[in-house]
């Protein structure tokens, strides 16, 4: 079969191996999968990511072999493999978690050596795991479950009360799930901010209530406008916080994984505020203690979802609760994939590839 091939720190695309369905295990074809800036970040930070995962006890990448990419997608059952109850005929469209229990364990798809991800034209998947595609949900728009259940599961972490006015720093494929999930969770006003003015567009789309151009306006400055007490609110504060700004609780969603970000957000956040941490950033980076001691700052860091937030995300976008279209910007075959790894890096041109690998 076909795929597009991490080796050698380039895409390359080659042919390789069939893979053969195990004991509970799949074979499907390939529909959609979307590229994740997380993809982007691999190929250009591969070996810190390999030495962070051995860090946290995972099995890191081994460079010096081929890696598939890919864990946003949707596939059709081919076959299956020995001692499986087969409950989804062949031809049925999935979605499932990017991983494969195996009998050494949980293994990642998408940034592993033994396991192809989604940029080859057929992949293994575990039964168990599968989720049928409903209501005729396309595969390319069924293939953004996976960034939206990032989003619902940041926005979970979060552990919103109600009252708070949300900021999201960033709206690229990320902050735009984590504003799609605030406005299900019907959290007004929205603040998103980012310097694209089609990312602003996009974010506007999907729930952001007020979008900023941080060359024009400060985020934080905006966001104090709109997270203002009411005087029923002010009158009910206790006589020392009346001594405090009159402003509604933050949380603050931060979703670009840059060094320096993190810091900036340190800076410009609220007293009390919550922070969550949703951008991926590969490098090292430094922030300042005493800023959030002193403004007494809450910072949670987010990985992933739960398998539940993964299978309420597929029913969102089938449900047309989020217009998981708005985000698809391009859709390429397997020859497509390293220019469009390359496209990625301009914000106006596109915010999600899908790659449909028999395109």
């Amino acid at each position: 079969m076909r795929a597009a091939i991490f080796r050698n720190g380039e895409i390359v695309v080659d042919r390789m191996a069939e893979p053969k369905p195990g004991p509970g295990q799949v074979l499907v074809k390939t529909l959609a999968c979307g590229i994740c800036g997380s993809d982007l970040h691999a190929r250009q930070h591969a070996p810190r990511m390999a030495e962070m995962a051995k860090k946290t006890g995972r099995t890191p990448m081994d460079l010096s072999r081929d890696v598939v990419f890919g864990h946003e997608f949707c596939c059709e059952i081919i076959d299956y493999g020995p001692g499986t109850p087969r409950k989804l005929k062949p031809g049925t469209h999935v979605c499932s978690l990017p991983a494969l229990p195996t009998p050494e364990g949980i293994k990642g798809i998408g940034y592993s050596n033994d396991l192809v991800g989604g940029y080859a034209e057929q992949m293994l998947l575990s039964e168990p795991l599968l989720l049928e595609v409903p209501n005729g949900l396309a595969p390319e728009h069924a293939a953004l479950t996976e960034p939206l259940a990032v989003g619902v599961h940041a926005v979970a972490k979060a552990n919103i009360s109600g009252g708070e006015v949300p900021l999201v720093i960033g709206c690229g494929p990320v902050g735009l799930a984590v504003i799609a999930a605030l406005k299900i969770r019907g959290l007004h006003p929205i603040v998103a901010a980012d310097y694209s003015p089609a990312r602003r567009a996009l974010a506007a789309k999907l729930g952001a209530d007020i979008v900023v151009d941080p060359r024009v306006s400060q985020p934080y400055a905006t966001w104090a406008e709109h997270a203002q007490m009411s005087e029923a609110e002010k009158a009910a504060r206790p006589p020392l916080q009346a001594m405090l700004p009159a402003l509604k609780p933050a949380v603050i969603f931060e979703c670009v994984g840059v060094p320096g970000l993190l810091q900036q957000v340190f800076e410009g956040a609220p007293r009390d505020a919550k922070i969550v941490v949703v951008g991926v950033c590969m490098e090292s980076d430094k922030s300042e203690p005493m800023l959030g001691i002193m403004k007494e700052l809450n910072v949670q860091y987010v990985l992933g979802y739960t398998p539940e937030e993964f299978s309420a995300s597929l029913r969102l976008i089938a449900d047309g609760q989020v217009d998981a279209a708005a985000m698809v910007t391009a859709e390429v075959g397997i020859d497509g994939v390293a220019k469009a790894f390359a496209d990625l890096a301009n914000p106006e041109a596109h915010t999600k590839i899908i790659v449909q690998p028999w395109k």
